[in-house]
């Protein structure tokens, strides 16, 4: 029996659940650092260079592989955190205003991409809400390798600590690798979802296993929803995940309530 004779006969909702999983695994610590630094919007921004330099590559191109197109967001995700690092040193009190500005360019930028292509406004709804239930089991296997890498980065930014400057771009680098290559797999609005959700989470009190255990019911709830009512999944998990990040504030302030 060969590995790919033994993929196949698994269940067909275990690459895109593993995909979330995995991604969310790599996303949760950077999620951790972007509510630390108070740079929220700089997941849009680097997710949102990343699809526009994918979408200008798919018509400069004309049907470019896979990896190509990965080429091109990695690069538009780099250019985006080179100058989102310049604009939070520079102008730190000002930087979430200029940051999301330099969102709305590359929401801009993605918008005039996709009108060049005739399949634009496909490729920009896939890159935005990805059909997560088409994930693959290549998508898994970049999932899973940056996790792994994912470990090896917090050990080099545990190491850099003190030098403040190393550590701030070891930081942004790292983003805009797993930014640029999440999109592709998760989309924009559900890689913004994985960073926040249980960053946020866990400044409310709740623990590894809660947290764990809780967003993945949630992931599975809305593939369940995207399953049974033929809606897109990657918009089903968002709202999933969205609804348990609020759910959660909600429940704070009220057991804050009962304790005054």
């Amino acid at each position: 029996m060969n590995l790919e004779y033994l993929l196949m006969a698994l269940p067909w909702w275990l690459p895109p659940l593993l995909a979330l999983g995995l991604g969310l695994m790599a996303l949760a610590p950077l999620g951790e650092q972007v509510l630390r630094r108070g740079v929220v919007f700089i997941d849009l921004a680097v997710a949102q260079a990343a699809a526009a330099a994918a979408l200008w590559w798919i018509w400069w191109q004309d049907h470019p592989g896979a990896w190509s197109v990965r080429g091109a967001a990695l690069v538009g995700a780099l250019v985006a955190v080179g100058w989102v690092q310049h604009l939070a040193r520079r102008h730190p009190a000002q930087r979430e205003a200029l940051i999301g500005l330099v969102y709305v360019l590359g929401a801009g930028l993605s918008v005039l991409g996709a009108s060049q292509d005739p399949h634009g406004r496909e490729h920009l709804s896939e890159l935005l809400a990805a059909d997560v239930l088409w994930a693959d089991w290549p998508q898994v296997g970049l999932m899973a390798s940056l996790v792994t890498l994912g470990s090896a980065w917090q050990r080099v930014m545990a190491r850099w600590q003190k030098a403040a400057a190393w550590g701030d771009w070891a930081f942004y680098v790292w983003f805009a690798v797993v930014a640029s290559l999440a999109v592709g797999v998760l989309g924009l609005w559900l890689v913004f979802a994985a960073l926040i959700v249980p960053a946020w989470l866990g400044l409310q009190g709740w623990g590894l296993f809660q947290r764990s255990a809780t967003i993945m019911l949630a992931c599975g709830v809305g593939l369940a929803v995207s399953g049974a009512m033929d809606w897109p999944s990657g918009a089903c998990v968002i709202v999933s995940l969205a609804t348990l990040g609020l759910a959660a504030s909600l429940v704070r302030s009220s057991v804050n309530k009962l304790h005054r």
